[in-house]
């Protein structure tokens, strides 16, 4: 619960961010009024840094605490433990599918981010070497499936 939490903080500071500069959550306005956002920055640290870049990235880690990608994959396991058709629904009916239907839905914003778009390819390239290399030393049928 505490890794989904963790992740629910991120999603919602996207949707804030969203929220702050369009001043609505109207998907079909947004996508009309990104391309006025789109090279707008702000400085933060001795960064500037896209605005479109900080709303990819806090929904992207939304969605990857649903999907319990690498980092946030502590609770997979454990979720597995209980009954087949219990876990099974939780991780792959609803935690997964929210993880990918938030990125999907929200693709017109990563079409725009190349470097939130790299740092997906990266994350998920080391999200399945690294469940690809921890399955292959667990000997509980229920958690290689996790993994």
């Amino acid at each position: 619960m505490l890794m989904n939490r963790i992740a629910d903080v991120f999603f919602f500071l996207g949707i804030l961010f969203i929220f702050l500069n369009f001043k609505s959550l109207d998907f079909i306005l947004i996508f009309h009024l990104i391309n006025y956002i789109l090279d707008d920055s702000f400085y933060f640290f001795f960064f500037f840094f896209k605005k479109v870049d900080i709303i990819c990235f806090f929904l992207f880690i939304g969605a990857i605490g649903k999907s319990a990608q690498i980092g946030f994959h502590s609770w997979l396991p454990d979720a597995m433990e209980g009954p087949t058709p219990v876990s099974a629904l939780l991780h792959a009916a609803t935690m997964v599918t929210a993880g990918v239907f938030l990125v999907l839905r929200c693709s017109f914003f990563f079409e725009y981010s190349e470097i939130v778009l790299l740092f997906i390819c990266l994350f998920g390239g080391l999200t399945s070497f690294f469940s690809g290399l921890v399955g292959c030393f667990i000997f509980d049928v229920k958690k290689i499936v996790a993994y």
